[in-house]
């Protein structure tokens, strides 16, 4: 059910208490739902209890992974499905950058549940009917912004596609169309800016009030933020979300961290686990730091339910205080500071150093004149290298170095490359080339 933004902002000033009493129940219905239509959790959840009584009895449900989810013998379908794929309207798969692409389908009335959801989002972008949004996508079978092309065409907003354009048209439409909002991945964003810096098309003057970001990490970090503020001249708003759970993070007024959506995701924040994908050194480091693993269910999604699902995300989760001290407009869901700094089998450690491909973006985006980059791990005996190529306009990539070094104590070779020479991408950047 779709509430009103009145209904959307009071259930933001909910306390704690109330909100957790409203998860719960939602919860339980979850359960008793999936236990009647979901072969797959019927099995999962065999030894759970049939209700939880309360939230500090989560632990009681086994976590969820992606890799429970994927066979070679579904062509891709994840395996957590309810019914049988005629029921089914929308087909998404997950964006490959880790693995095998999986397939997400949708029923009318989760797609449904998606676009009431991203309401939530859309208000914090205070994006309204009398908006212009440009989606800058392809429009392919990744999730990318097709919730968010139908959420804004729900709230009645004038959509403008531009999938399978060339970044000089999408200029170009822009300039013309003039649309108050522009949808797209972080680094697109950068990437089509400085290509209109350019051609002498500054993107300053083209009636943009808000660059809408998401897909990748730098909607939050103050570096990439205030990269692309100062190519549009427009606020940064960012969003994250995901094909297998759903829309569940938008931006904080300060632009400085995200928000879960709490009344339509439970969010866990479990200390880092020893699994597959991570080397005891790296777990060891990892629980040094005050990082924390988000861990989501999604409460209204019963076509492919999610519940209790390992995200992989790394996040420094900070609670409201006071509910009572809430400002109108104001929100007391949960803040990540930072938004989602990282994954915990991205990090590599390099020398004794925890690195994050975020903490290079951050630090690279502090040179606003350099276009793409590239990193590249190799391995010398027991130890990490990393190799970092810029195109650099003033080909002077020691000061990159010297940042590098000052900043994170590393290292780091730092290599000029001729412009255009670097893959880009207008979906989920690939900047690492693993060599170990």
């Amino acid at each position: 059910m779709m509430l009103d933004r009145e209904s959307r902002e009071q259930c933001q000033r909910w306390s704690r208490s109330q909100l957790g009493q409203y998860q719960l129940q939602r919860l339980n219905d979850l359960l008793e739902r999936v236990r009647r239509e979901n072969a797959f959790y019927q099995r999962k959840l065999a030894q759970a209890p049939r209700r939880i009584e309360s939230l500090a009895d989560l632990d009681a449900i086994p976590l969820s992974t992606k890799s429970e989810w994927i066979s070679e013998a579904s062509d891709g379908v994840a395996l957590h499905h309810s019914y049988p794929m005629a029921r089914y309207r929308r087909y998404h798969r997950t964006s490959g950058t880790r693995g095998r692409p999986m397939v997400v389908l949708d029923t009318d009335e989760d797609w449904d549940w998606w676009l009431a959801t991203w309401q939530y989002v859309l208000d914090a972008c205070q994006i309204e009917e009398s908006d212009r949004v440009l989606m800058a996508f392809s429009f392919g079978p990744f999730i990318g912004f097709w919730s968010a092309h139908d959420a804004c065409l729900r709230r009645r907003c004038m959509v403008i596609p531009s999938g399978g354009m060339p970044t000089a048209a999408r200029i170009e439409l822009i300039r013309s169309a003039r649309p108050s909002v522009l949808f797209s991945t972080p680094t697109y964003a950068i990437h089509l800016g400085q290509e209109a810096e350019r051609r002498g098309q500054s993107l300053k003057d083209a009636n943009l009030r808000c660059v809408f970001v998401a897909g990748e990490p730098g909607g939050s970090v103050p570096s990439v933020r205030a990269t692309i503020e100062k190519l549009y001249g427009a606020q940064v708003m960012d969003h994250a979300g995901a094909t297998e759970i759903g829309p569940w993070g938008f931006g904080s007024k300060d632009g400085l961290a995200l928000h879960i959506i709490e009344t339509e995701f439970i969010a866990e924040f479990l200390p880092i686990r020893s699994d597959n994908a991570l080397t005891s050194e790296k777990v060891e480091s990892l629980r040094r730091s005050d990082l924390r693993e988000l861990v989501l269910t999604s409460l209204g999604r019963t076509g492919a339910p999610v519940i209790r699902y390992r995200t992989g995300d790394l996040v420094r989760p900070v609670y409201a205080m006071d509910a009572n001290s809430t400002s109108a407009g104001s929100t007391q869901f949960v803040r990540l500071e930072g938004g989602v700094v990282g994954r915990a089998d991205d990090m590599f450690v390099v020398r004794g150093v925890n690195v994050f491909p975020s903490s290079i973006d951050a630090l690279v985006r502090e040179f606003p004149d350099l276009g793409e980059y590239r990193m590249t791990l190799t391995r010398a005996g027991a130890l990490d290298e990393l190799l970092l190529e810029v195109e650099d306009p003033k080909h002077e990539p020691a000061r990159i170095a010297e940042r590098l070094l000052n900043r994170l104590q590393l290292r780091v070779e730092v290599v000029d490359v001729p412009e255009g020479s670097l893959p880009k991408s207008e979906g989920k950047s690939r900047r690492i080339v693993d060599r170990r």
